[in-house]
């Protein structure tokens, strides 16, 4: 339910109590992880969903977060927008803002996953050049594959082949959302870990540095599953 005050009354106050919640001493050490962005404050994302779950669903006012350009508030935005009215250009438009990997992130786990627009989004920002549109594009594929119960096996499938395409790229929030897509895929179930494997393995002979590691971190991961499900199957059930 929208709620009745107008957004830009509500915007104050929304941005004070952000300002109540940030933590100045926690920036560096958040910068050292690549948690950055001008006018970062510093709140978690336990309080940024307690503050949203307060708020509930108001699209306007996601819009006039995001506007702000603080990446705290962008991921409070993320949280209170309504997937349904998200539009294409509005979701090209906050894919071109990202700067950040956390922003990126929870944004698409927060907002994009549930917009129908979703997989129509992954192959597009997948061919951009943008270091950021770029991981929303794998970031996104893997919020899909943990959340988007009634999606085929073969759209899965079928997207291995732009990971394969992007395996190569050097830059590092790139070749890690590449890699959490590829396990993302294969941690579905058992077919498309096969599917994941066998992309792995085609990764791992295109030979460049990224490749190498996408597929090595990928396949460890991806061999300990099977062989946990494989004793899980195996293990007597007690009466």
């Amino acid at each position: 339910m929208t709620n009745p005050i107008p957004t830009p009354l509500r915007l104050p106050d929304i941005l004070a109590q952000l300002q109540q919640h940030a933590r100045p001493d926690q920036l560096d050490g958040m910068a050292r992880f690549g948690i950055v962005g001008a006018g970062r404050l510093g709140v978690s994302i336990p309080a940024l969903r307690a503050l949203a779950r307060s708020l509930g669903r108001d699209h306007a006012l996601a819009l006039a977060l995001w506007d702000t350009a603080i990446p705290d508030a962008r991921i409070l935005a993320s949280m209170v927008s309504d997937p349904a009215q998200l539009t294409a250009h509005q979701m090209d438009q906050w894919a071109r803002d990202f700067n950040s990997w956390d922003v990126c992130d929870q944004t698409c786990l927060n907002a994009f996953v549930r917009s129908a627009l979703a997989w129509r989004k992954v192959p597009q920002w997948a061919k951009q050049s943008d270091e950021f549109v770029r991981r929303a594009a794998f970031a996104l594929l893997a919020c899909l594959a943990t959340h988007d119960k009634r999606a085929p096996d073969s759209a899965f499938i079928d997207a291995l082949a732009w990971i394969e395409a992007a395996a190569r790229d050097e830059r590092n929030f790139v070749k890690k959302a590449v890699n959490w897509a590829l396990r993302g895929i294969g941690k579905r179930n058992a077919v498309l870990r096969d599917a994941a494997i066998a992309c792995a393995l085609r990764i791992q002979q295109q030979g460049s540095k990224p490749a190498r590691w996408i597929a090595a971190d990928a396949l460890r991961e991806l061999h300990s599953e099977a062989v946990r499900q494989r004793q899980q199957r195996a293990t007597p059930i007690k009466a």
